[in-house]
């Protein structure tokens, strides 16, 4: 067992083909049989591997069953988080101290076959920065299907339609595109859109949806609020951040004229004679302009971080453009 403080960067000696990084947060399963699932077919394909679980002290009672898998003599390591942090952070921890070339992530629980983790691989070894488990057909609860429609329904746009299965937390990657990419929040959820919008190359591989995850799942409020949260915000950097101005000062701009409108409104009728004082349109009228005002200002000051900033960012990847079979070498 590792403590999460101890994570560092492996010696080269001790490099892997892959790693598996189990962050243990969402309704886990019982871990050693997700072991021996998943490994099988790394086993098959004869390459050597690790798995990684990263996981809160309190679920010890969880990862009891990987202590004894380890001492057995299997590749299974447990690094324990210090204090409460979200599976970004834990994912980030298993990253740091990983071994393999390729990373491949797992939730703790059921979402495909493990027989696509191969072709997952050959993805990345063929060139990709990111290969990405697509459950396709979903034969699973109704409910999920909704749930997975409305979600890329609020995100379709951001990879222009070509990332179907955002929340499929099963994942293939180089690792140095794990380390590199700006990852914080619960912004791991969105890892393939963040890395089709840096520039990185995104494939995806249809698989089965796994049996154990065929049932319905619906969440508290809290968490689907959240998640609508993270939606925006995730929106908000990935199509403003270069341009705040383009959301504040529309939202502002909006805001200003129905309130100026209002108090235009207010000003006619004052001069046919009705009074202005104790109107509750007048207040809204002054707090809309207001509201707008203060919106536009916001967008203005966005706009000057950007510019003062924008020496000193890439906000690029550069790709050498794809030989064709006609070119000679």
């Amino acid at each position: 067992m590792t403590n999460a403080q101890g994570a560092a960067d492996p010696p080269p000696e001790r490099r892997l083909d892959v790693s598996v990084i189990v962050p243990v947060v969402e309704r886990p399963e019982p871990l050693d049989e997700l072991y021996a699932e998943f490994s099988k077919p790394l086993v098959e394909m004869g390459v050597s591997f690790e798995f990684v679980f990263v996981a809160h002290p309190w679920f010890r009672a969880i990862t009891r069953p990987l202590e004894r898998l380890a001492g057995s003599g299997a590749p299974v390591r447990l690094i324990e988080s210090g204090y409460s942090v979200g599976e970004t952070r834990l994912l980030l921890i298993g990253a740091a101290a990983c071994h393999g070339r390729i990373v491949v992530t797992l939730p703790a629980y059921r979402q495909v076959e493990a027989a696509v983790l191969p072709a997952l691989i050959r993805r990345v070894e063929k060139g990709a920065d990111l290969a990405v488990a697509w459950r396709f057909p979903r034969v699973d609860a109704p409910v999920n299907r909704i749930q997975n429609h409305v979600l890329h329904a609020l995100l379709g746009s951001l990879s222009d339609g070509r990332i179907h299965d955002v929340a499929c937390g099963v994942r293939a990657m180089r690792v140095e595109f794990l380390r590199e990419i700006p990852l914080y929040g619960d912004f791991v959820r969105f890892l393939p859109l963040l890395a089709y919008r840096e520039g990185y190359a995104v494939e995806q591989v249809q698989t089965p949806v796994h049996q154990r995850a065929m049932g319905a799942r619906v969440y508290s409020p809290g968490v689907y609020l959240r998640r609508l949260i993270d939606v925006m915000g995730l929106v908000f950097l990935l199509r403003f951040t270069e341009k705040p101005l383009r959301l504040f000062g529309l939202v502002g701009t909006v805001l200003a004229m129905i309130g100026a409108a209002i108090l235009a409104l207010v000003f006619v009728q004052r001069l046919a004679g009705q009074g202005a004082a104790d109107r509750p349109l007048l207040l809204l009228g002054v707090l809309l302009l207001t509201l707008g005002v203060q919106a536009i200002a916001l967008g203005l000051i966005g706009e000057m971080i950007v510019h003062f900033n924008a020496p000193r960012r890439r906000a690029y990847r550069l790709r050498a453009p794809e030989r064709r079979d006609s070119e000679t070498p």
